[in-house]
């Protein structure tokens, strides 16, 4: 059982390290323990947007999501079937992850089987709430809370605005592949005040236009004011793992950074961090783990 239960956490870690390299960098920072957790926790999350992202027929990612969603049931009643599945269902039972937020994360990804096209910033959000406000408030559980209930009610709630920064971060960053698969996350509203339309996104033919440009200066700036609004809960986690959740908010917002030196066009070329800036980001996160303020300098740096 040793054996097995180490070659499930290997297998589990082998899809962070090849999927996320700022995660799996920022995730060394952790205790052990929290650290296999984490990797199962993504792993999970890792499979289902695999299901969502990459069959752009409908008629097939429902009834595998849906098989997915069987599986994770039968998980969470003491059935799990699969390393990722064995390692869920250790981490949850360890950290107390209510089922819930799995529940909601497949929801929101099931959404991706029919054409996600909000028309408001509130719609947008809603999303970004299920896919990725779910995942937030699991790493929570994992990472622990320093004081009484009301503490984990405010760290839970950052979390989940970190959640929607992280995604809409994604958004911006991933547009060009999203268009080339017929998808566009844009607000048909953010779109329409800087003359835009959903169908010019699919086409992919703006990305040089200083219209393009003035919508993406737009959404960078909300991206960095959920930042900023979610920064202060990390103070409020476990001294064990502030490191690892500041490594991740501010890896994730440099990404904003590249969006910005490659001029605004993601649809020609995929923002991304250099080894370098990610360095710069394990420094800023090993150096500043402990207050807010020493965040939002580290975030401005």
């Amino acid at each position: 059982m040793v054996a097995v239960a180490r070659d499930d956490a290997a297998h589990c870690q082998a899809i962070v390290r090849t999927h996320a390299k700022t995660f799996y960098l920022a995730s060394r920072l952790l205790p052990a323990a929290k650290r296999r957790a984490a990797y199962a926790v993504y792993a999970f999350c890792r499979i289902a947007d695999d299901l969502a992202d990459k069959s752009t027929d409908t008629r097939t990612a429902r009834p595998e999501l849906e098989r997915l969603q069987h599986a994770l049931k039968q998980a969470m009643d003491g059935h799990p079937d699969g390393p990722v599945f064995r390692e869920l269902t250790e981490a949850t039972t360890t950290f107390r992850i209510p089922a819930v937020l799995l529940d909601e994360l497949l929801e929101g990804v099931m959404r991706d089987c029919r054409p996600v096209e909000p028309a408001d910033w509130a719609e947008l959000e809603r999303y970004c709430q299920g896919v990725a406000s779910s995942v937030g408030e699991m790493c929570t559980h994992i990472f622990g809370v320093s004081g009484d209930d009301a503490t984990h009610a405010v760290a839970r709630s950052r979390a989940r605005t970190l959640g929607v920064a992280m995604q809409l971060t994604n958004i911006l960053r991933d547009v060009g592949e999203d268009a080339a698969n017929g998808r566009c996350y844009l607000p048909v509203s953010d779109l329409a005040t800087f003359g835009l339309s959903r169908d010019e996104v699919l086409r992919a033919n703006v990305g040089q236009e200083p219209r393009w440009r003035a919508l993406m200066e737009f959404e960078i700036a909300r991206a960095r004011k959920l930042y900023e609004q979610a920064l202060p809960g990390i103070a409020l986690l476990s001294a064990d793992s502030r490191r690892c959740a500041a490594a991740c908010a501010l890896g994730y917002a440099g990404i904003l950074d590249a969006i910005e030196q490659i001029g605004y066009d993601t649809f020609r070329t995929r923002a991304r961090l250099s080894s370098r800036a990610r360095a710069v980001v394990l420094w800023n996160a090993w150096c500043a783990p402990s207050s807010t303020p020493d965040l939002l300098r580290a975030f401005s740096a």
